[in-house]
């Protein structure tokens, strides 16, 4: 003040003003102050007099430092606590919210003789709601922790972490205080850090300046992160031998390992380098250093470096904070000491987006791409923008596949956060290692001991930390889902039921392994359908908001026997895996993840296609045959090319209509033998829909005749039996006239002719061996065999000159 006075006011964030609570009438120097949760009593811990001023004025008997009790509701009594000559941080406990006025205060004295102790401060209340402290002599208090080197306040979780020294390693342990209870030691963990001779270093129980600069050359540069995921994470800045060179060490307690990173730095002045600062973003720890680098290392995956940012130059730069001298109290917030400011942080989506734009490497691409789907929670205008990069830059990532990366990774981001431990469960990425390296960083990655916990009937934070510790203790990554066993599964079934499953109805296909295969096989395969079509196509596809965003893209409603197989697979492996591991859901919330997982999967190849159709401003009326395709279309095939290439690598089902859509596109965009070419290797797939409707919609000009023998010879015998109908020509005709005398004979087999020939309807061909070939066929049809029963008759003067044809050819005569 004005008059030298000290006044302790109360900050309040909403109304940007400080609330008056409490003043001395002299310059004091103040080291820590607290207030209770009924804002009724004031802990204070101030130096009296410098050690210059205890020498002038001859004050050996004094104390320096005083702490006091006040009560300030209203302003009353004052009690000294402490009187002594090392300093003494103070702390009220504050219980969870909501919880009502209690008549009980407790408060922490952190003493710099490196021990913490607890006061229980009990008051009453008298009239006009005056409170004041209960005189009971001396205040009941408790030790709660002795010998520490280092302790950190949580002052959101009323936690306590300290790290004491053991022998040749230090041990980082946690207590816990509770709303109605006293404190638990919940924590116990050995970090080989070393503590000896350390000064005490305390965090978030307030700063002094002059103090704390005194002790940081002296003691650990550390601070513990927790996240609602159930990470904890210890960041300890370490001293290097070399110059111009940064080490700090990430211990991950929650996976059971901790990374050392070794940062070669652009020259500079030695004077200049100081202390890396950490913080708190929950899902990313971040480590700084002004003017050279910031690391945001991601708390859920570390295990491959590819998923933590590593900026530097201007992208690292963050304006505000231009010092080390900070400390993150609680989750994303920073607090300059320097300064006195405290200040929110968070990762930005548009220079994130712009970052992943520019980015020239794959592990920075991969970091963004991951720190912008589980930071920013998948929105729909951040799902847009990262398509649209994704469609640009299809070709210049090396080593992941953008598409399948986004798929995994955003599916995760969905499901996860609906059911604890699923993350354990559900893939998060298509990359099985990360070989590649990040530019001016040197990793190291050692095994440490898992944390010890002692607690009981404990919600929240310390139940999901368990969870993964229990989870590195089963082996973690092998109870991520995986495509594997699908894949297997579905190679076999694919090569032993291709025919029937392509292009059969379930019931026919049934029908036909009831025939060739045993009963258990015929079981299994119905439930694999079943699933499909309970899953998938009841869920999503038949639905009114499905069809209705698939206007722009004109997937095609048809059942594509071959997805709904792979569909039906996925439930019934997914539904293992969970069933395996999350056995206390239930099997109904079980079913609702499944349907969920293969639904958002779908609707994500669906939602890249959609805004690719929409980027090239492609119409939804795009599926005829006769005009040649644009510059757009054939960028939007190549597109989907891709996409199924992804597909095929998950071994994922895509949206019925796709691959129609996509042959649609193929016949418009390339040329004939290339076409022919994709169509052989796999890449483009015949199906019904696109076949008929080419092949009626096309006139028989030469190229088009050429075009439509080419597809019709490469038709699969069930297709070509329902498609070639439709084409009305002479070379299809012949087609169909040679099939149906093949069948016709393949059906006879051995059987002999019981009866003499029937006297032939259509006119004789003076050939004996035709004779005899239309009379044998005549015979077969007059005894039931007829493989065209559901076909359009056949014209047997086709067949007739078709077998005339084929007998002079090889003959070698001339037809006339």
């Amino acid at each position: 003040g004005n008059q030298r006075n000290t006044h302790i006011g109360l900050y309040d964030l909403q109304t940007k003003e400080n609330e008056h609570l409490y003043m001395f009438e002299k310059n004091l120097h103040i080291i820590s102050c607290s207030i209770n949760n009924e804002r009724t009593l004031l802990a204070v811990s101030f130096c009296q007099y410098t050690e210059e001023e205890r020498a002038s004025q001859l004050l050996q008997s004094a104390s320096k430092y005083l702490t006091l009790l006040i009560e300030i509701h209203p302003i009353n009594n004052v009690r000294v606590l402490k009187a002594v000559d090392s300093c003494v941080r103070v702390q009220f406990l504050y219980p969870v919210e909501g919880r009502n006025a209690s008549r009980e205060s407790r408060l922490l004295l952190v003493s710099e003789d490196k021990y913490i102790e607890q006061f229980d401060i009990h008051v009453v209340a008298e009239e006009e709601h005056k409170v004041v402290i209960q005189k009971s002599g001396q205040l009941p208090r408790a030790k709660v922790v002795d010998d520490l080197v280092w302790a950190q306040w949580d002052m959101m979780e009323q936690r306590l972490f300290y790290i004491v020294p053991k022998e040749s390693k230090s041990t980082l342990r946690c207590v816990q205080f509770y709303p109605d209870e006293n404190f638990n030691s919940i924590l116990e963990s050995h970090l080989d850090i070393s503590v000896n001779d350390t000064q005490l270093k305390l965090v978030n129980f307030g700063y002094d300046y002059r103090q704390d600069q005194d002790v940081a050359s002296k003691s650990l540069n550390l601070q513990v992160f927790t996240s609602k995921a159930g990470g904890l994470c210890v960041c300890c800045s370490l001293v290097s031998d070399t110059p111009h060179e940064i080490i700090y060490s990430i211990y991950f307690l929650h996976k059971g390992y901790n990374k050392t990173f070794t940062v070669s730095l652009e020259r500079t002045e030695s004077h200049q380098l100081k202390e890396v600062a950490f913080m708190n973003l929950d899902y990313y720890v971040a480590a700084y250093l002004p003017g050279q680098f910031l690391h945001l290392l991601n708390i859920q995956h570390p295990d491959l470096l590819c998923y933590s940012l590593f900026l530097t130059g201007e992208d690292a730069r963050i304006d505000a904070l231009q010092n080390c001298s900070m400390r993150s109290p609680w989750v994303s917030a920073v607090l300059d000491c320097h300064a006195g400011s405290l200040y929110n942080v968070s990762i930005s989506d548009s220079a994130l987006l712009q970052f992943l734009q520019k980015s020239k490497r794959d592990c920075e691409r991969l970091a963004a791409l991951h720190c912008a789907l589980l930071y920013f929670q998948h929105t729909e205008d951040l799902e847009m923008q990262i398509i649209r990069w994704i469609s640009e830059n299809l070709s210049t990532c090396h080593s992941f596949d953008p598409i399948q990366e986004f798929i995994i990774a955003a599916l995760y981001c969905k499901m996860c956060p609906e059911t604890q431990n699923l993350d354990k469960l559900l893939p998060y990425t298509s990359l099985h290692d990360w070989i590649g390296v990040v530019p001016g960083v040197i990793c190291a990655t050692d095994i440490i001991s898992l944390p010890v916990l002692e607690f009981q009937n404990s919600k929240g934070f310390w139940e999901k930390l368990n969870s993964n510790l229990e989870s590195v203790k089963y082996a973690e990554p092998h109870l991520h889902y995986h495509s594997n066993m699908l894949r297997r599964e579905w190679r076999n079934l694919s090569e032993e039921y291709f025919i029937g499953l392509l292009f059969c109805s379930f019931w026919y296909f049934c029908l036909f392994t009831n025939q060739r295969e045993e009963r258990r096989a015929t079981a299994y395969l119905r439930n694999i359908f079943e699933n499909a079509k309970k899953y998938v196509v009841v869920s999503i596809l038949f639905t009114p908001s499905y069809f209705a965003q698939a206007r722009l893209v004109p997937l095609f409603e048809e059942e594509d026997y071959q997805q709904q197989l792979l569909m039906g697979l996925m439930v019934a492996q997914l539904k293992d895996h969970l069933m395996r591991h999350l056995q206390y859901v239930g099997k109904k919330k079980i079913d609702q993840i499944v349907l969920d997982y293969v639904a958002n999967l779908l609707n994500l190849v669906h939602r890249i296609m959609k805004e690719v159709w929409r980027r090239y401003q492609l119409h939804s009326c795009i599926f005829c045959f006769d005009e040649r395709g644009s510059a757009g279309e054939f960028a939007v095939f190549h597109i989907m090319s891709r996409i199924l290439e992804a597909a095929n690598g998950m071994c994922m089902p895509l949206p019925p209509g796709f691959h129609t859509l996509h042959l649609g596109l193929g016949v418009r965009c390339l040329p004939l033998h290339t076409l022919l070419h994709y169509i052989d290797n796999g890449i483009l797939q015949l199906t019904e829909t696109c076949v008929r409707k080419l092949l009626k919609d096309l006139d028989d000009t030469e190229q088009n005749e050429k075009l439509k023998f080419s597809i019709v010879m490469r038709l699969p015998e069930a297709l070509g039996q329902k498609v070639r109908q439709y084409w009305n020509h002479p070379i299809n005709a012949n087609l169909i006239a040679r099939k149906y005398v093949k069948l016709l004979l393949e059906k006879l087999g051995n059987r002999q002719c019981s009866r003499p020939f029937p006297e032939r309807l259509s006119v004789p061909v003076e050939f004996l061996p035709l004779n005899y070939l239309t009379n044998m066929l005549a015979e077969i049809e007059n005894q039931g065999v007829h493989p065209y029963e559901k076909q359009d008759h056949v014209n047997a003067r086709f067949v007739e000159e078709t077998a005339l044809k084929h007998t002079m050819a090889l003959l070698g005569l001339k037809y006339s």
